[in-house]
């Protein structure tokens, strides 16, 4: 079997020195039947390696669960990339960061206040351990020390950026190696003296992360890593686009010399993203650095291959960039044609209001719960509570709403509060009637102190000076909602949050881009499965629909729009508009 090691200066295969050309490609952000088509446009890129992520949420949404098929097929994903002829890094966490809805951190670790995330408690490295044990028995069979495709494990993810807690570091890497990894274990941390040292082991690779500046950075990094191969395991050729912001891009040329001279420095490289793909469902995290911003739907991060898989000129940019220094496969990739422009009607609405049974089940609470306290923890919950106070105006406070709250009184919208704007109070018309509130967890953060911080109404929920009590709280499942209409007889659109559905001919497996600017806030499914959120805050103005889930003849489309859809059209364009750049 093939030996892989590292060496004094270099990455040793079967004792021949060798530089890992990777591109970052989630196999959770891309449909399956895609993923062959992904890895060979790597291939044909010159990469010669294939780096994801490991989300644990996604796998274990529930205790003692772990789930591995479909998207979540990480053996299929692994043998692929074999078939290929490529190599694999696997990045296992627990912690990704990557954008992902509370760094990849199950909700359910949060329940328990004494559980020490990420750091020496045994409680939560026992968890870890059941979590490892699930993922590395699927990739200690596919190492290349078995004829897999599988080189480098990381341990953890950019720790030094949260803590220093060497024993943490060191009981993840010892499981890691109980699990049956033997393949060479590496670290990843941004340049900087103080993370590279407490994010570090002796023992096991650095690796940096970073996306200008590149003799620089790796000058920082061998300051650190005195022997072995330099590598930047993300090199950002990109970023991530949050709701109420700009579409962010990179210059091709400056991006192409940045990566031009770090292979000219001899350092070994993971492109971070090759293909970012997309957050479907409700997956994508958020960002508060003071402010809370969700990140959108689209994990395009003007990557070499855009959101549907298609080079852009980045690609063939890094592509002769990569032949400088490395043999390139003749072969480019095909030109895609446009995705198919069709418009059909939204119909047979049924509101949300009307009908919370068929939506999702109920619990009865004393005080407004958090919504990491409702079985599920769902996404969107409705709490429900009958006022019995005078017909006179009165004030509705919340603790904080984390992240937006519709509010309706006897079906009739209030107003909204929203946590980005820090809104907190309302004045309701009456202190009688009944009160609703359509509460939304718009991502869970994924990057500093406030990673597993609760959802929800957080704190005491007052009308004038009295804490209301005697909720109950709907927790939606979404799962139902391509489904709903066999549940329900209440039909029609009244106000509030409304589920509409609509059904469109197609050729088999064709991209689509379904186009969402005249449209409000909500979620859109395409033959039950989830594309994600939309939000005319922009900029990401379409949703991408993979050709693996369109089906030939008839499909159904299912939109729950959460705020007003003013226009009940669905129109499919040509191709994507992820909004504007930066003025």
């Amino acid at each position: 079997m093939p030996d892989f090691r590292i060496g004094d200066t270099d990455f040793l295969l079967d004792g021949e020195p060798v530089r890992i050309l990777s591109g970052a490609l989630h196999y959770f952000r891309v449909h399956p039947d895609s993923w062959a088509d992904r890895i060979e446009k790597a291939r044909l890129m010159g990469l010669n390696t294939i780096e994801t992520y490991v989300p644990w949420n996604a796998h274990s949404p529930r205790p003692g669960e772990f789930h591995a098929d479909g998207m979540l097929d990480l053996a299929r994903f692994l043998r692929t990339i074999g078939d290929a002829g490529l190599h694999a890094i696997i990045r296992p966490g627990p912690f990704i960061c990557a954008e992902w809805d509370r760094g990849g951190l199950p909700t359910w670790l949060f329940r328990d206040p004494e559980v020490g995330v990420r750091r020496h408690e045994k409680r939560f490295l026992d968890m870890v351990e059941e979590y490892l044990d699930h993922v590395l028995g699927i990739v200690a069979p596919l190492q290349v020390d078995r004829g897999g495709p599988v080189l480098l494990v990381q341990v953890e993810n950019e720790y030094g950026a949260f803590g220093d807690d060497r024993a943490y570091l060191e009981a993840i890497a010892e499981i890691t190696r109980r699990c049956g990894i033997t393949v060479p274990l590496v670290t990843v941390d941004q340049p900087v003296d103080h993370m590279l040292a407490t994010g570090g082991l002796e023992g096991v690779l650095r690796t940096a992360s970073f996306g200008s500046r590149s003799v620089e950075r790796l000058q920082t990094l061998r300051a650190h890593q005195p022997t072995g191969p330099l590598m930047c395991m993300e090199f950002w050729d990109g970023w991530f686009d949050q709701w109420g912001g700009h579409h962010n891009t990179t210059p091709v040329e400056q991006t192409a010399a940045e990566l031009d001279a770090l292979l000219a420095a001899g350092a070994s490289v993971n492109v971070y993203m090759f293909h970012g793909g997309t957050n479907f469902g409700l997956t994508s995290g958020a960002n508060d650095k003071g402010v809370y911003r969700p990140t959108v739907t689209s994990y395009d991060y003007d990557a070499p291959l855009d959101e549907a898989g298609n080079p852009t000129p980045k690609y063939f940019a890094f592509r002769e960039v990569i032949s400088r220094h490395a043999p390139v496969p003749e072969d480019v990739p095909a030109v895609a044609a446009p995705a198919p422009e069709l418009t059909v009607p939204l119909g047979d609405p049924v509101g949300l209001l009307a009908d919370l049974d068929a939506w999702g089940e109920s619990s009865v609470h004393g005080l407004a719960p958090v919504l990491d306290e409702v079985e599920g923890c769902p996404k969107i919950a409705v709490y429900r509570v009958d006022l019995e106070g005078p017909d006179v105006p009165a004030m509705l406070t919340v603790g904080e709403v984390r992240d937006r709250a519709a509010v309706f009184l006897d079906g009739d919208p209030v107003g909204v509060l929203e946590r980005e704007h820090n809104e907190r109070a309302l004045m309701l018309p009456t202190a009688g009637g009944r009160l609703e509130l359509v509460v939304e967890d718009q991502g869970g953060v994924n990057y500093g102190p406030r990673i597993g911080e609760p959802k929800g109404l957080i704190g005491p929920v007052r009308l004038g000076e009295e804490e209301v009590e005697d909720w109950t709280v709907w927790a939606i499942d979404l799962d139902r909602l391509p489904r709903l209409w066999d549940r329900t007889r209440e039909r029609g659109a009244g106000a509030g949050p409304t589920a509409w559905r609509a059904s469109f001919e197609a050729r088999a497996s064709n991209d689509h881009f379904l186009d969402t600017a005249r449209w409000g806030k909500g979620i859109v499914w395409v033959n039950g499965f989830c594309l994600g959120r939309y939000w005319r805050r922009g900029p990401q103005e379409t949703l991408f629909v993979p050709g693996p889930v369109v089906h030939e003849g008839s499909n159904e489309l299912v939109v729950l729009e959460l705020d007003v859809m003013a226009d009940p059209i669905a129109r499919f364009v040509a191709g994507p508009s992820l909004g504007p750049l930066e003025p």
